[in-house]
C-alpha cells in the first residue's frame, strides 16, 4: 500500500504540469529547434547556407548565415544600435519611473497621478510611435505641424530634422521608450517602495537622517531586488525593440536595430533572418540565467 501511494506521489504532480509541459513543447521548444535548423538553410530553406559562400570570400559553411549576423556593417550597426539603447534607455527608464514612484507615493492625488504616468501603456505601440511622428515631424518648407519644430520656429529657430538627423534621432526614439515603459516600471517599483516598512523610515528621520540619506541607506537596498527584476526585463524587451523604430524611421538614418533587421529579412532571406533570430536568443538566455540564479539565492536565504 505504501509503495503505491509513494508512486502516486511521484506521478501526481507531473500531472499537473503535463498540460503547461504540452503547450510549452508546441509553441516555444519546438519552434525554438525549427529556427536554429532554418538558420542553418539558404535564403528559401532548401538547401545548406554553405551553397551560398562566394568564391573567394570567406564562408563559415554550414554556419554562413551567422557570419551575416555577426559580421555583416549593416547588422553591426544594429547591434551597435541595440547597445546603446540597453546602455541609455534602460537607466533613463528605470530613473525616470524610480522618481516618479517617490513623488507620487508623497501627493494627495497619488492615484490619479500614476493614472496619467501609466496612460501611455495602455496605446498601442504603433500608435504611440504614430503619435510622435507627428511630434517630431519636419517640413523643410512651409510651415511646421511638428510640436517641437513648431516650438523652435515660433521662437525664431530653425527647424531640426529630429528622425534624420544623425545622433540624435536614436535618442528621439529612445526618448518615446522611456515614454512608453516608465509608467510599468513606476507601478512595480511603487509597490516595492510601499512593502518597505515605515516605521524604518521614521525611525531613520527621528535619528536625524535627511530625505537623501533615508532614500539611499534604506529605500534603495529595501527595493534593490525589485530594480534589479525591472532591469532584467527591460535589457530582453530592448533587446526585442521593434515598434517604434519601424514605425518612425524604417530602421533608416543609421536607426536599424536586430528585430527590424530580422524582420526586413524575413521574406527576401529566411536563412540569415533566422539565424539573426538565434542571435537575440542566445543575447537573452544569460540575462534568464542571471535571474534564475539570483531568485534561487533569495530562496535560499528566506
Amino acid at each position: 500500500m505504501v509503495p503505491k501511494i509513494m508512486k502516486q506521489g511521484r506521478l501526481a504532480p507531473w500531472l499537473y504540469l503535463l498540460p503547461s509541459l504540452i503547450l510549452m513543447t508546441i509553441f516555444i521548444v519546438y519552434p525554438t529547434f525549427a529556427t536554429i535548423r532554418l538558420s542553418l538553410l539558404d535564403a528559401h530553406s532548401v538547401n545548406s547556407a554553405a551553397t551560398t559562400c562566394q568564391p573567394g570570400q570567406p564562408c563559415w559553411g554550414i554556419f554562413e548565415n551567422y557570419r551575416y549576423a555577426l559580421t555583416n556593417p549593416e547588422m553591426l550597426a544594429a547591434l551597435r544600435n541595440n547597445a546603446l539603447w540597453i546602455l541609455l534607455m534602460v537607466p533613463g527608464t528605470i530613473i525616470g519611473a524610480l522618481f516618479f514612484a517617490l513623488l507620487a507615493d508623497r501627493v494627495p492625488y497619488e492615484n490619479l497621478a500614476k493614472s496619467i504616468i501609466f496612460m501611455p501603456m495602455a496605446i498601442s505601440f504603433v500608435g504611440a510611435s504614430v503619435i510622435w511622428r507627428f511630434v517630431y515631424d519636419f517640413r523643410s518648407s512651409g510651415p511646421q505641424i511638428g510640436i517641437l519644430n513648431g516650438i523652435i520656429t515660433a521662437f525664431g529657430g530653425q527647424p531640426v530634422a529630429w528622425l534624420s538627423a544623425p545622433i540624435i534621432n536614436n535618442f528621439c526614439l529612445m526618448l518615446v521608450g522611456v515614454w512608453l515603459w516608465a509608467g510599468f516600471c513606476m507601478t512595480i517599483l511603487s509597490a516595492a517602495i510601499k512593502g518597505v516598512p515605515a516605521e524604518i523610515l521614521e525611525a531613520a528621520r527621528v535619528d536625524g537622517a535627511n530625505e537623501f540619506q533615508v532614500f539611499g541607506n534604506i529605500l534603495l537596498p529595501s527595493i534593490m531586488p525589485t530594480i534589479v527584476v525591472v532591469t532584467t526585463t527591460m535589457t530582453i524587451i530592448i533587446l526585442k525593440v521593434f515598434d517604434v523604430v519601424y514605425v518612425m524611421t524604417g530602421g533608416y538614418f543609421d536607426t536599424e536595430v536586430i528585430a527590424n533587421r530580422m524582420f526586413e529579412l524575413i521574406v527576401t532571406n529566411a536563412g540569415q533572418s533566422t539565424a539573426i533570430a538565434v542571435v537575440l536568443i542566445v543575447l537573452t538566455i544569460p540575462i534568464m540565467i542571471f535571474n534564475v540564479q539570483r531568485f534561487r539565492r533569495e530562496e535560499a536565504a528566506r
